[in-house]
């Protein structure tokens, strides 16, 4: 197991992402090409998938698309920048998807931009 898989507990492979966000698969493809979403390839499968928690209440969480493109611009891949939202932080009380999922998204977003230098 990679160590973002022990990071994140819950993944959905895109066909799911779609069911959940009541869309087509094209449209998760579209949501994927526009840095809405990230995906990595996770499992014995080796299969495309998304994180659980990047879905809140049958949509993308708002500010995600956002902060990926900021630790995007930090030079992160998309494993790394995973890696970092699911990271815990003790001046957080907890990790960076769990306060962008509760609307800190401003806080979130300094710390990401701060990264860069």
């Amino acid at each position: 197991m990679s160590n973002i898989e022990s990071l994140v507990s819950e993944w959905l492979p895109l066909p799911d992402v779609a069911e959940l966000l009541n869309v087509s698969i094209t449209k998760v493809h579209g949501l994927l090409d526009e840095r809405a979403v990230v995906a990595v390839r996770v499992g014995e499968r080796n299969i495309r998938s998304i994180p659980a928690l990047f879905i809140q209440d049958g949509h993308v969480v708002d500010s995600l698309k956002g902060t990926i493109a900021v630790l995007g611009d930090a030079g992160y891949t998309d494993e790394e920048l995973i890696a970092w939202l699911f990271t815990p932080d003790e001046s957080l009380r907890g990790r960076p998807v769990d306060a962008l999922r509760e609307g800190r998204k401003t806080e979130i977003r300094r710390r990401a931009q701060s990264l860069a230098w």
